[in-house]
């Protein structure tokens, strides 16, 4: 039972009946209501592992199948060729040892680019972090990775020895990311745009003449496939067949998430402007919509395999390709009608 709440008394205090107590230790706030089963639920979370993964199960199983029959099936020709003539099955057991040569091979090359494209992907995530934290010594080390890997890349000598000798002047983390992000990218992200720039003409032109649907479809995916794996070779990256696809998906995510294939309002802009709708044919319009398609991706490829995120450069702009697709284009219609005038 509660004790009574007692009445306020004057007391004085040099009164020796009065006692000062120790304070109370203030005691941990509990939730008003705590769930028996909140324990058990909470070991049982602890000892259950990760769910099984059935996909990546599935293809490992699958690959392990194919490549078993593939090895029976090499045997069995093998076998057939040594009972045939012995010099047969000689020839047959070399070439099928030149095969497993060569495919050991492509398995490490494809398993060296994967490693340098996680490598690239981890210098981007640990330069934005350095951004955010301004860390000097993470900054050194970051740096000295980017010089590891870009070493093999001969137009940026000069380059690192700029960065060589002014590395030990920074301070701020951050102006050591912008450092190498100027003396190293800048002549890659000119030819970066290069690159996008003729694809995108490329694409402009031969799906503008070409006259299937289905052509124009797989010359773009081609395209873009090429593009993505000489954007991530001039960054350091040297993707083989597999991470090519990788990084072809990663454009496509980054591509959804950035607002999809929807060109900006300046380029609508200036193609109303320009009157192309009243100018050109159907094709050159659907050729010139499709190279602004891969400049997009081009775009978007280049931030996916830069090694750092754009800090101290401008981020290229879709305006600065589609003008020139424009005026290309422009081109085109205006040679089309002269030549309509001359019949």
């Amino acid at each position: 039972m509660n004790e009574p709440a007692r009445k306020p008394a004057v007391f004085s205090v040099d009164d020796p009946r009065l006692v000062i107590a120790a304070p109370e230790e203030p005691s941990p706030e509990l939730p008003a209501e705590i769930d028996p089963n909140l324990p058990a639920l909470a070991a049982g979370a602890q000892q259950a592992g990760p769910a099984v993964r059935w996909g990546a199960l599935f293809w490992s199983a699958l690959s392990g199948l194919v490549l078993l029959a593939l090895g029976l099936a090499v045997t069995s020709i093998v076998e057939d060729l040594f009972a045939r003539s012995p010099w047969l099955g000689a020839a047959g057991l070399v070439l099928a040892t030149l095969v497993g040569v060569a495919l050991l091979a492509m398995i490490l090359r494809e398993a060296i680019g994967l490693i340098r494209l996680g490598t690239v992907e981890a210098l981007r995530r640990r330069a934005e972090a350095i951004i955010e934290s301004d860390d000097r010594e993470q900054g050194r080390a970051l740096l000295s990775d980017v010089l590891s890997l870009t070493r093999h890349i001969p137009q940026l000598a000069r380059a690192r020895a700029r960065l060589e000798g002014h590395r030990a002047d920074i301070i701020d983390g951050r102006d050591l990311v912008r450092l190498a992000e100027r003396e190293l990218l800048t002549p890659l992200d000119a030819e970066a745009r290069r690159l996008v720039a003729a694809a995108s003409k490329r694409v402009s032109v031969v799906t503008a003449i070409s006259p299937r649907a289905a052509v124009d479809m797989v010359f773009v995916l081609l395209n873009a496939l090429n593009l993505v794996r000489r954007l991530a070779v001039l960054y350091g990256g040297r993707p083989g067949p597999l991470g090519v696809i990788s990084l072809f998906r990663r454009v496509l995510s980054h591509l959804a998430i950035t607002g999809g294939v929807a060109v900006t309002d300046s380029v609508v802009q200036q193609v109303v402007g320009h009157g192309l709708a009243a100018r050109l044919s159907v094709r050159l319009g659907e050729g010139m919509l499709n190279g602004l398609l891969t400049a997009r991706l081009g775009l978007l490829a280049i931030d996916v395999t830069r090694p750092l995120p754009f800090y101290g450069l401008p981020r290229p702009a879709l305006n600065d390709l589609a003008g020139s697709l424009l005026r290309s284009a422009e081109g085109k219609g205006g040679g089309a009608a002269a030549g309509r005038r001359a019949e």
